[in-house]
């Protein structure tokens, strides 16, 4: 069963796979949104645009329509008549097509912004496979696509029919009145039809919009093996990252292992614990701790400090204050200065025997080390 379950798309799309799915040129569409915002455009400019247009239209109509015996002669002056009208008509229509571009180029930006992929440009041949075509028209989404397109056929035809019946009085009227004013008047009545009749695809977008948005995550859902290698993928590979932090400690260990011979003094617990300390005046403010560790890491500082000749110094309350309260490179806490400070006044002494001789001193006991530092009075 657990398996099962992470073979299902149960997962919610990460960043990463929304992104690339981006890159690939895949991004949430609804055609209905793009062609509703195209055609209320077009119907309000042809609703706003219809008197000056029509205007426009039939003088270049009337000016077509008319016989001059000097272009019959001259098939120079009917080329420049004709290009004359064509330029007259692209300047009148370039508002209305200037509008359209705006509105096509615009309307992405009302669901995904604009979205240019190379990706999307390539040539894919599954797409010529007729199966997979087949499975396209057969599929949950061709069978949307289906209702979709018999809704809008329906909804706007029945949208036109009442439009047209409710202003066919108007239409009937345009044969009695003046061709230019008829112009005029079927341009703002075919505008107002358009625009209505466009503004009824409100309903089918409303429906459509959430339906692609729904759709388009769905498809993008993953697994939870695919999350757990996307994380591998982006944050690497744990086992890999274990090895690089274990490689990390074990430098770490070989650099602090490397400062024990420096050291002025180790205090040990005997076995468990054991700090290396060293101090040197002017440089230091206070002793600093260069090595420390427990168990088998304890044993090798305390083997390296009696092979180059560091002295060992057993003090149980000290070391385990030390080992909880400080890490490597710190200064001793202020709390241990007075029992650190008896410890290297020992240390001192006994290297001054070692050069001239003379008496041994004594090491330290019953340094004063404060109960809340311990951690052991701590445990109790």
């Amino acid at each position: 069963m657990a398996e099962e379950s992470d073979q299902e798309r149960t997962e919610a799309p990460s960043p990463q796979r929304l992104e690339k799915a981006r890159e690939d040129g895949q991004v949430p569409q609804s055609r209905e949104l793009a062609t509703f915002v195209v055609l209320m455009a077009g119907g309000a400019g042809l609703w706003m645009m219809a008197t000056g247009l029509g205007q426009t239209m039939s003088q270049i109509v009337r000016g077509g329509l008319q016989f001059r015996p000097s272009i019959a002669r001259d098939s120079s002056h009917a080329m420049a008549q004709l290009s004359g009208q064509f330029f007259d008509a692209a300047f009148a229509l370039a508002p209305f097509l200037l509008l359209m571009m705006v509105a096509t180029l615009a309307s992405p930006l009302l669901l995904r912004g604009w979205l240019f992929s190379t990706k999307a440009l390539m040539p894919d041949f599954k797409r010529l496979n007729p199966l997979t075509g087949m499975k396209r028209i057969v599929s949950h989404q061709g069978l949307v696509e289906l209702v979709k397109a018999l809704a809008k056929v329906g909804l706007l035809g029945v949208v036109a029919v009442w439009l047209i019946w409710s202003n066919l009085d108007a239409i009937f009227s345009l044969s009695l009145e003046e061709p230019s004013t008829a112009i005029q008047h079927m341009g703002d009545l075919i505008g107002k039809v358009f625009l209505l009749a466009s503004g009824a695809m409100i309903f089918i977008v409303v429906l459509d919009l959430p339906y692609q948005l729904w759709s388009y995550y769905n498809k993008l859902k993953m697994t939870k093996e695919e999350l757990r290698q996307e994380a591998k993928e982006s944050e690497g590979d744990p086992h890999i990252k274990a090895r690089v932090r274990a490689q990390q400690r074990e430098m770490a260990r070989r650099r602090m292992m490397a400062e024990v011979p420096t050291a002025d003094v180790v205090v040990t617990n005997p076995t468990h614990y054991a700090v290396a300390l060293k101090y040197s005046e002017g440089k230091m403010g206070a002793p600093r701790v260069v090595a420390k560790g427990a168990d088998a890491v304890a044993a090798k500082i305390r083997e390296l400090a009696a092979e180059h000749q560091v002295p060992l110094l057993e003090a149980p309350p000290l070391a385990r204050a030390l080992f909880r309260h400080t890490e490597l490179g710190d200064e001793i806490p202020a709390t241990l200065y007075a029992a650190v400070a008896e410890v290297l006044a020992y240390v001192f002494q006994l290297r001054h025997f070692q050069q001239v001789g003379g008496a041994y001193p004594n090491a330290p006991t019953a340094l004063p080390v404060p109960p809340e530092l311990d951690p052991l009075n701590a445990s109790v």
